[in-house]
């Protein structure tokens, strides 16, 4: 190789990934911080943290995006919540494609991680599918929900509050700009279920949707659209039963409300803490019991490869499928006459107990850094894990050092705690191994 050769730098998928989010931060951060994105002066710390919490899909904020953003910071933040929703390098390859230049080796195995697929292969035909699936559901979104806004609104209204809300919704977001979020929309069902159809296609994974219309019988899916499918819907029910029985009689969330907006706002309840972020009551005067069965939900978050972040809805049913097999002393878990590979199970006890430990310490920092009550701290720790965007009403009571924290924790459960773990500790390159011996657990 001559001297004036230049060596080419490889960067793994992992740091791509991690690095497209934090170059999204930094200039979300940068043009939220322009005196033209909102109508009052906002702190650096306060304009890191919207962006962190647009980027991340997340949606907690330390201010009312309706009242204290321009318009152009109203179109910074949808800008951030798309790219962060689908990915930056996902849009950068796309405008490859457009301008029909070549698909690199590089771009495929970052393409390949971003949808957790096992191979690269039809990698740039799964994308197409997904951005034409993704602006397709979005604006059929913004023409139905503009079409009933009008009335209320007006047609320029309408049209500005849907597309922010549709867009929010799909991605997982859960910014609103109504200052109570959607309460005061808590017995309109269309409004509620235009948007929790948009915030559960956009969770339940951008591979199971293109599974879905590929294959048109439950046979044919692939076994993780049918964990997908089956669990979303099982645990959608579950928790819609769960935030009825244990609401119903509470005067301050819905216990004033009919029997059927009981069980509505019960079941926009329960299917929006896995990730949506959009609140129909006030979670600050919650029943305890209904606050940590949404903090469940919340860590438990989405699916894989979509807009949505938690441990994944499938890491949990295949810990839970691990832990019967080892009860039944079955070598490998199984469902649906399929078996889960040992690497799978493996993965997913890794996810679930970096992500513990994660929240754990996370909640331990900010009960020594924040003069708050100890619930609705691990509230907006795992709400910001999980990127769900859910608060008992602290978010904007934190400190600045609170708010960092929480920045990080927000990218941490964005990007995945294994990702982070894989850029910091080095693989070891191992050509033995030692001898067995006994360790007694449980």
């Amino acid at each position: 190789m001559s001297s004036g050769s230049k060596k080419r730098v490889k960067i793994s998928p992992p740091l791509l990934i991690s690095g497209s989010f934090f170059v999204l931060i930094v200039i979300g951060t940068i043009l939220l911080k322009l005196p033209m994105a909102t109508t009052v002066p906002i702190s650096w710390t306060d304009a890191l943290f919207v962006a962190t919490s647009a980027t991340t899909v997340t949606g907690l904020s330390v201010f009312d995006p309706g009242t204290v953003l321009t318009g152009f910071g109203e179109g910074v933040l949808l800008v951030l919540i798309q790219f962060g929703g689908i990915g930056l390098m996902t849009f950068a390859v796309a405008i490859l494609m457009m301008f029909k230049k070549k698909i690199g080796i590089q771009n495929r195995l970052y393409l390949q991680e971003a949808f957790s697929q096992n191979t690269f292969g039809g990698i740039i035909r799964l994308v197409k599918y997904i951005l034409l699936f993704v602006f397709s559901i979005e604006a059929i979104g913004i023409v139905l929900l503009t079409a009933y806004w009008i009335p209320d609104y007006g047609l320029k209204e309408s049209l500005h509050l849907s597309i922010f809300h549709v867009i929010s919704a799909f991605n997982n977001a859960g910014f609103s700009l109504f200052p109570d979020n959607l309460m005061s929309h808590q017995t309109d069902p269309l409004v509620l279920f235009l948007l929790s159809a948009l915030f559960i296609v956009g969770g339940i994974g951008f591979t199971v949707v293109v599974d879905l219309f590929q294959k048109k019988t439950f046979r044919q899916w692939s076994l993780h659209t049918k964990l997908m499918v089956i669990g979303t819907l099982v645990l959608n029910l579950f928790a819609t039963i769960i935030v009825f029985f244990l609401e119903h009689d509470n005067p301050e969330t819905i216990g004033g409300m009919s029997l059927f907006e009981q069980l509505f706002a019960s079941y926009f309840t329960g299917v929006t803490p896995r990730t949506a972020g959009f609140n129909v009551v006030d979670y600050s005067v919650m029943e305890d019991p209904t606050l940590l069965f949404t903090m469940i939900l919340m860590f438990i978050g989405g699916g894989s490869a979509s807009t949505a972040s938690g441990i994944k809805l499938t890491t949990f049913i295949v810990v839970v499928l691990a832990t019967v097999s080892f009860l039944r002393s079955e070598r490998e878990p199984e469902i649906f006459g399929r078996s889960i590979r040992l690497e799978i199970t493996l993965r997913s006890l890794a996810i679930t107990t970096t992500s513990v430990l994660t929240v754990w310490l996370f909640i331990f920092l900010l009960t020594i850094s924040e003069s708050l009550p100890f619930l609705p701290l691990a509230f907006e720790v795992v709400s910001a894990f999980g990127t769900v965007g859910l608060s008992m009403g602290v978010t904007g009571q934190l400190s600045d050092l609170g708010e960092v924290m929480l920045c990080i924790l927000m990218f941490i459960g964005r990007v995945g705690p294994l990702t982070l773990f894989f850029l910091l500790l080095k693989k070891k390159k191992q050509h033995f191994r030692y001898p067995y011996d006994q360790v007694f657990t449980g």
